[in-house]
């Protein structure tokens, strides 16, 4: 092995050394990305299931419990779908280590047969009686000194490259442990996925005999429906009323005091026609901005809880051929939790509905958000909130045992989907 040879050597191991570290934690990093998922879905669906108990407590919660079962089928098909993740991303790994130790294995084979030629020739050449000869036959003293300084040069070589056969070796024997953990982690996954499957084909046919028993009850389902329209439909108007009342009083505050107009007063190359919004002191301004800069971060209304009905219209989850329209989401949650302000503002109303129970309507800036179906207030009128503080308790239905909130979010005088505004909502 020339002196050229063996610095190469060196370089690439060093090299070697550099970059697998970074690697192996990039590894690491996506598995605990995939286990983290998986964790998180297993979480939602232990949730829902408590959920389910509550509702199954009683019959007459079979509408809630086909929108549970469709959530929990949607999760568990999500849960499957991570599997399937994380065993793709074993196979890659697995893949990836087949590789590295066919490439391991062969240089080893090198480096072994480069340390042979390098024992036969220190064999042959590096007796001690011709090593003193070869150096002191040398023509000056500064040959001489170059002539031992091979011989160390070429014993440290030997060590370097022993030393390098046993790195290589234990770099192989960590491959093959590794790989044999990553084909039992494999084996378990696959064990859990069809654990799931089996899982969700139950709840596949329980969704579907609950639909079935459920579509006798249209006349009643019906009547539900229209109750509800009309409460939303009075809840709306009362909106409506309260911001038209909120224009008029900023209107007359303007007369006097110069204030801000709100940013979607303003046109933009895509506006039409402005939609008549609240005018907003500069501190109102800023609270407003705030909040639009939040889209997608606002904690939810409630501390836990499932989506049982979405924004906008929509079929009914039992009778097709029926169309619903909600103005904002329906959050079940458990018994006893409380509604919280999804964000800093002012209470601008409280107040009691028809089906709807105590309602608190919030400003922050432009927007507002609407918290329906509480039993209990614990804000009143004008009293400025935090993000999260508790504004009330939710109620339970007596009869159906069914905890669930209604929450809206306006900007001016238009409705938005309160989900794309929730952390984690969509």
């Amino acid at each position: 092995m020339t002196g050229y040879q063996h610095i190469l050597w060196v370089l690439v191991f060093g090299l070697l050394c550099w970059i697998l570290p970074d690697n192996v934690i990039a590894q690491v990093t996506e598995k605990e990305r995939l286990e983290q998922s998986r964790k998180k879905i297993e979480e939602e669906i232990e949730y829902t299931n408590k959920l389910l108990e509550q509702t199954k407590t009683n019959k007459q919660a079979s509408l809630n419990t086909i929108v549970l079962l469709n959530k929990k089928i949607k999760n568990r098909e999500k849960l499957i779908q991570s599997i399937n993740k994380e065993i793709d991303d074993i196979d890659e790994r697995i893949s990836r280590d087949n590789r590295a130790l066919v490439n391991l294995s062969y240089d080893l084979h090198n480096l072994k047969e480069e340390y042979a030629r390098m024992i036969r020739f220190a064999y042959k050449n590096m007796h001690s009686f011709n090593k003193l000869v070869f150096i002191f036959s040398s023509n000056d003293f500064y040959q001489a000194y170059r002539r031992l300084k091979y011989y160390q040069q070429y014993s440290e070589a030997r060590t370097k490259q022993a030393a390098m056969i046993q790195g290589t070796q234990r770099a192989i024997n960590r491959k093959i442990s590794e790989m044999e953990k990553q084909k039992s982690s494999k084996v378990s996954l696959a064990e859990a996925k069809l654990k799931e499957k089996k899982k969700l084909d139950k709840e596949k046919n329980e969704k579907n005999n609950a639909v079935k028993t459920l579509s006798q009850k249209e006349k009643q389902l019906l009547a539900t429906i229209r109750e509800k329209e009309k409460s939303a439909q009075k809840l709306k108007t009362e909106i409506q009323r309260i911001i038209a009342e909120e224009i008029r009083l900023a209107e007359a505050r303007a007369g006097k005091t110069k204030s801000e107009p709100s940013a979607s007063s303003k046109k933009t190359s895509t506006d039409t026609k402005p939609t008549p919004v609240i005018r907003l002191t500069p501190e109102e301004t800023a609270l407003s901005n705030s909040f639009a800069q939040n889209k997608g971060k606002l904690p939810w209304p409630s501390e836990k809880g499932v989506i049982t009905e979405s924004y906008g219209e929509h079929a009914h989850a039992v009778l097709k051929h029926v169309k619903t329209k909600n103005n904002g989401i329906d959050i079940l949650t458990e018994k006893g939790a409380s509604a919280r302000a999804v964000f800093a503002g002012k209470v601008t109303r409280v107040m009691s509905f028809p089906n709807m129970n105590k309602v608190v309507i919030i400003r922050h800036g432009e927007y507002l958000t609407v918290y329906s179906n509480l039993s209990e207030v614990s804000v009143k009128d004008g009293e400025a909130v935090k993000t999260k503080q508790v504004i009330g308790k939710i109620q339970t239905d007596s009869e159906t045992s069914r905890t669930e909130l209604h929450f809206e979010l306006w900007l001016g005088k238009t409705t938005q989907d309160p989900a794309i505004w929730l952390a984690g909502g969509k």
